[in-house]
C-alpha cells in the first residue's frame, strides 16, 4: 500500500474517530482556536512595527529626508532606538547638496515652544501635541503655502500655521508670548501659513527666521534633518542610497519612512510593538504548547480503553501515533485556521488598549497580510502536533491488558524518569528563587527568580498525580467533613482518581501561579520605585514647567534667592550600556538621570553604597547596584555607554547606589546629558532651603523671581513624587494588559479541560445511580470534588509563585516581603474558585440530565468504542 494511500486512510480514520468522539476534542480545538487568535494578533503587531506607520506631514514634499541614524545596530536582533534625537553637523548641508541629483538641500531643525495666552496659559497643539519652532525655508519641505503676511525677516518675527493662529485668535500684526523653555519672549506674527490638503494634525507649527531658529535650539552648529528636493526624473529611492554612500553617517528615508524621520516617537513605537510581540508572542506559544498538550493528555486518558481494543485486534504502536496525529492535526488545522478571524479583532483591540495607556500614538494604523495569519496557523500545527506526540508516547507503548487495566483503575505509580525530574526540578526552583537572588548580580538575579516560578510549574505538571493525592488526602476529610456520602464519595474518588484529576487541574494551577507572580512581581517593583522616589527626595520645594521643560539658566535664578541652600537640576534621559565581550556583545537600555555632584547630598539621597557621589563631574558615571551587577562594573572601572542620542561614551564608575528604581539606574553629570537630549531641557529643580529658614517666606521669595516665567511652578516634593508616579503608569497599563490576555487564555483552558473532564464521566454517574446513589448525593460528590480541585490549585499554585515573588523582591530591594495587596490575591482565589466551580456543576448537570429508566443502557454504551458519550459529548 502507498504511503498516500495509508495517509487518506489515516486521516478518514481519525475523520470518523473525531466525529464519533466530539466531546473529547472540543477542549482541543478550542485551546488551538484560542490560541491562534493571540499568536496572529501577536503577528500583526509584529509587522505592523516593520511595514506600518503614520502620514507624513511637514516633510510631505521632500523627495528624500536625511538624518542621522536613530538605533544602535546589533546583529541577529533588533536594533535598539535611542531615546533622543540623533542630530547632524551643520555642514551635512553642503555635503548632501554636493550629491549628483540633489536639485535643493534644506536645513530642518525643531525648537519645542509654548505659546502663552494672556491669561497665562499656555496653548497646546491639536489634540494636545506639541508646538515646535522652525527655520523659515524648512516651509518648502510641506509646500506651506503663505495665506497672508510675508516670511520672518527680524528675531521677533515668526509666522503660524494657520489652525494654531485660529486655535490663538490672532492674525498679521498681532502679538504672541512664545516660551522656549522657560524662557518668553514676545514676536509679532509677520505671516500665516497653510499646508496643501489641511491643517497639521500631530503637531503645529511656527516659522521663525533661519537663524532665529538655530539659536534657539541652543546647538546652532547641529541641525535635526535635511530635507532633499531631487532633480527631475531622479528616483527618490536611489538618491537616497546615493546620499548614504557619498555622506557618512546619514540614512536616508523616502516614501511613508519620512515620517519616521519627522516624528520620533515613531521609531520608539515601532521598537515598542517589536519587542512586545515578540516577547510575548514567544511566552504564548509555550504557555499554549503545554495548555495544548495537557488537554490532548485528557483526552487519550479517557481513549484508554478503545486504544487498547486497537491494539488487542493487531495495530501497532506506530499505527496508533499516527491516528492520534492525524486526529490532532485535522483539529488543529481547523482551530488554527478558525482562529485567526478572531485573532484580527483582538490585534485591533490590542491597538486600542495601547493608545488609551498613551503606549502607541492614535494616528498609528495596523498593517495586516497574509504572513503573520500563516505564522499563526504553522505554529499551532506544531505545538499541537507535538503536543498530541508527548501525550500519545505513553499510551502507544502500553500493551493492550495493560491499558485496559488502567482504563479501569489508574496505576498507583508514577515512572522513575517522571519520578526523578519533578523532585529534581522542585529543589532547583527553590534554589532560583530563595537562594540565587542573593548570589546573582545585576538583572539577572530578578530574571532568575521569574524563571523559578516556570520550574516549580514543571514539577507540578510531572509530580501532578502525586501532589494531588497528597492533597486529597490531607485536604479532603477537612474539606467535606461535613457533607455526609457526597463527600465520602468525592474524597475516595480523587484519591481514586489522581491522574484525571491532575490533568483537570494543572491549567488552574498555571492560571493561579502564572496570575500571582506577574501581577505581584509588578507591584513589587512598581512600590519598591514609589518608595525609593520618596525617599531620595530631601529638597524642600521642587521647580517645574507646564511646558516642554525648564531653561538650564533657571538654576542659577533660584541660587540667588535668600534662604535657597542647594540647587540641583535634573534632567531625565534612557542611554544604552554595552557589556560582555566575552560571549558576544549585549546591550541593556537603562533610565538615566543627569544631576550635579556639588551639593546633590542636600537635595537627594540616592543610598550610596559605595564610593563617592560628589566625584560626579566630568567623565564620571554612578550606577545602580542593579546596573553595576549587571555590568560587571566596580569602582574606578569604565562603562561603556551611548547618551540618549546615540552618542559614545566610556565613563569612570565614582559610585554605586542603591535607589535606582525610582531615580533611574544610571546618574551622570548634568551637562553632559543635557547637552544630548532632544530638548535640551530640565526636568525640574530640586531647591533645598537653609536650614531653620521659614518655608512659606522662600516660597513665596522664589515665586517672586520666577514671575516672569508664566510656564514655571514651585511644586512641594509630594506633587513631584506623585506626578513621577503618574508618569510610570502606562509602562504598568501595558503589562497589565499582556496580563490580561494571557489569563484569559488560561481561564479559558481551566474552563475548557474541567468541563471536558467532568462531562466524560457520563457512565460513572449512570453507574452510581444504578447502585443506588441520588442525585443530591451525586451533586454532593461532585461539589466535594471541586472543592477539593478549587483548594489543591489555590494551594499548589500559591507555592508555585511564592518563591519567584520572594526572588524578585531579594533582586530588587535586598528584602524577603514582596508587595501583596491582600484584595488582589483574593480576586485571584475568587476567580479561580468561580471559574472551578461553574465548569464542574454545570457540566455535571448536563451530564445527568437522561432519565434513570435510560441509564442502563447509557452505561452499557458507555463502554463501547467510538461512542458518544464514552467520549464525553452529551
Amino acid at each position: 500500500m502507498s504511503r498516500r494511500a495509508l495517509s487518506r486512510r489515516t486521516l478518514a480514520l481519525a475523520w470518523s474517530t473525531i466525529n464519533g468522539r466530539r466531546g473529547g476534542f472540543v477542549a482541543a480545538f478550542v485551546a488551538v482556536l484560542f490560541g491562534s487568535a493571540v499568536i496572529t494578533a501577536c503577528g500583526i503587531l509584529l509587522e505592523s512595527s516593520e511595514r506600518s506607520g503614520v502620514l507624513t506631514e511637514r516633510y510631505q514634499a521632500a523627495d528624500v529626508i536625511v538624518g542621522a541614524p536613530q538605533a544602535l545596530p546589533v546583529n541577529d536582533d533588533v536594533d535598539p532606538r535611542y531615546a533622543e534625537r540623533a542630530t547632524l553637523p551643520a555642514e551635512r548641508v553642503d555635503e548632501v547638496a554636493r550629491v549628483p541629483g540633489v536639485r535643493r538641500a534644506i536645513a530642518d531643525v525643531d525648537v519645542p515652544v509654548s505659546l502663552v495666552t494672556d491669561g497665562g496659559d499656555v496653548l497646546a497643539g491639536p489634540g494636545g501635541t506639541r508646538m515646535l519652532g522652525h527655520g523659515w525655508q524648512s516651509t518648502a519641505l510641506g509646500a506651506f503655502t503663505l495665506n497672508a503676511g510675508q516670511p520672518p525677516a527680524g528675531p521677533d518675527e515668526v509666522v503660524l500655521d494657520s489652525a494654531l493662529a485660529e486655535r490663538a485668535g490672532v492674525t498679521v500684526g498681532s502679538s504672541v508670548r512664545l516660551a522656549v523653555g522657560t524662557n518668553t519672549a514676545t514676536y509679532r506674527v509677520t505671516g500665516i501659513v497653510r499646508l496643501p490638503g489641511g491643517d497639521l494634525v500631530r503637531q503645529s507649527a511656527l516659522f521663525f527666521t533661519d537663524d532665529r531658529a538655530r539659536e534657539l535650539t541652543g546647538q546652532p552648529d547641529r541641525i535635526d534633518a535635511i530635507g532633499v528636493l531631487a532633480a527631475p526624473g531622479v528616483s527618490p529611492d536611489e538618491l537616497s542610497d546615493a546620499i548614504e554612500a557619498a555622506v557618512a553617517g546619514t540614512v536616508g528615508y523616502t516614501g511613508r519612512e519620512r515620517s519616521e524621520a519627522e516624528f520620533l516617537d515613531l521609531g520608539s513605537t515601532r521598537s515598542f510593538l517589536s519587542e512586545l510581540s515578540l516577547a510575548f508572542g514567544g511566552s504564548m506559544v509555550v504557555v499554549i504548547m503545554i495548555v495544548v498538550a495537557s488537554t490532548l493528555a485528557l483526552t487519550v486518558r479517557q481513549r484508554l480503553r478503545e486504544l487498547a481494543l486497537l491494539r488487542a485486534i493487531g495495530a501497532t504502536p506506530k499505527q496508533v501515533l499516527a491516528m492520534i496525529a492525524a486526529e490532532t492535526t485535522v483539529v488543529a488545522t481547523f482551530g488554527a485556521v478558525l482562529g485567526v478571524l478572531p485573532g484580527i479583532g483582538l490585534s485591533f483591540l490590542f491597538r486600542e488598549a495601547f493608545v488609551l495607556v498613551g503606549a502607541v500614538p492614535a494616528d498609528f494604523h495596523l498593517s495586516i497580510s497574509p504572513l503573520p495569519l500563516l505564522a499563526a496557523t504553522a505554529l499551532c500545527l506544531i505545538g499541537a502536533r507535538l503536543g498530541g506526540r508527548l501525550a500519545a508516547r505513553r499510551v502507544a507503548r502500553l500493551r493492550p491488558m495493560d491499558a485496559l487495566g488502567e482504563a479501569t483503575v489508574e496505576p498507583r505509580r508514577l515512572g522513575w524518569l517522571r519520578l526523578t525530574s519533578g523532585f529534581l526540578l522542585i529543589p532547583a526552583g527553590l534554589a532560583a528563587g530563595f537562594v540565587l537572588p542573593w548570589r546573582l548580580a545585576g538583572d539577572g538575579a530578578a530574571e532568575i527568580a521569574a524563571f523559578s516560578a516556570f520550574l516549580l510549574l514543571f514539577a507540578v505538571g510531572l509530580l501532578g498525580p502525586w501532589l494531588l493525592r497528597a492533597a486529597v488526602f490531607v485536604l479532603g476529610p477537612w474539606l467535606n467533613r461535613r457533607s455526609g456520602v457526597g463527600g465520602f464519595l468525592a474524597t475516595a474518588n480523587a484519591r481514586a482518581n489522581s491522574r484525571r484529576l491532575a490533568a483537570a487541574t494543572t491549567p488552574l494551577i498555571m492560571g493561579i501561579t502564572l496570575a500571582a507572580g506577574q501581577l505581584f512581581s509588578a507591584t513589587t517593583a512598581q512600590s519598591a520605585a514609589q518608595d525609593q522616589a520618596a525617599d531620595s527626595l530631601r529638597a524642600t520645594y521642587v521647580v517645574t514647567s507646564t511646558s516642554a521643560g525648564v531653561s538650564p539658566d533657571v538654576a542659577d535664578l533660584l541660587r540667588a534667592v535668600p534662604g535657597v541652600s542647594a540647587v540641583t537640576p535634573v534632567v531625565r534621559t534612557r542611554v544604552l550600556a554595552t557589556f560582555g565581550e566575552s560571549d558576544g556583545p549585549q546591550i541593556r537600555a537603562y533610565a538615566a538621570q543627569g544631576v550635579s555632584g556639588d551639593r546633590l547630598t542636600e537635595t537627594m539621597d540616592l543610598a550610596v553604597l559605595d564610593g563617592d557621589i560628589t566625584k560626579l563631574r566630568g567623565d564620571t558615571v554612578a550606577l545602580s547596584r542593579i546596573a553595576a551587577g549587571t555590568l560587571g562594573a566596580r569602582l574606578g572601572d569604565a562603562v561603556d555607554l551611548h547618551l540618549g542620542d546615540g552618542t559614545p561614551i566610556r565613563p569612570t564608575v565614582v559610585a554605586v547606589y542603591e535607589r535606582g528604581l525610582g531615580v533611574g539606574d544610571v546618574t551622570l553629570p548634568h551637562d553632559l546629558v543635557l547637552d544630548h537630549t532632544t530638548d535640551r531641557l530640565d526636568l525640574a529643580l530640586l531647591v533645598t532651603a537653609v536650614q531653620g529658614a521659614d518655608t512659606g517666606t522662600l516660597a513665596a521669595a522664589m515665586r517672586s523671581a520666577v514671575a516672569r516665567m508664566p510656564t514655571v511652578r514651585v511644586d512641594s516634593r509630594e506633587s513631584f513624587v506623585a506626578a513621577q508616579s503618574d508618569a510610570t503608569a502606562g509602562e504598568s497599563a501595558v503589562g497589565l494588559i499582556l496580563n490580561a490576555v494571557l489569563l484569559g487564555y488560561l481561564a479559558i483552558a481551566v474552563v475548557n479541560t474541567l468541563v471536558m473532564a467532568t462531562a466524560a464521566r457520563f457512565r460513572e454517574y449512570a453507574l452510581l445511580q444504578l447502585v443506588g446513589a441520588t442525585r443530591r448525593q451525586v451533586f454532593a460528590m461532585m461539589r466535594g470534588e471541586t472543592r477539593i480541585i478549587v483548594a489543591a490549585a489555590v494551594l499548589l499554585g500559591t507555592l508555585a509563585a511564592v518563591p519567584s515573588l520572594i526572588g524578585t523582591s531579594i533582586a530588587l530591594t535586598r528584602t524577603l516581603t514582596p508587595t501583596v495587596p491582600p484584595l488582589a490575591y483574593l480576586a485571584i482565589v475568587a476567580v479561580s474558585a468561580l471559574l472551578g466551580w461553574t465548569a464542574v456543576l454545570t457540566s455535571a448537570r448536563i451530564a445527568m440530565r437522561p432519565r434513570l429508566s435510560t441509564r442502563s443502557a447509557y452505561a452499557s454504551e458507555a463502554t463501547a468504542p467510538g461512542s458518544r458519550t464514552g467520549g464525553g459529548w452529551v
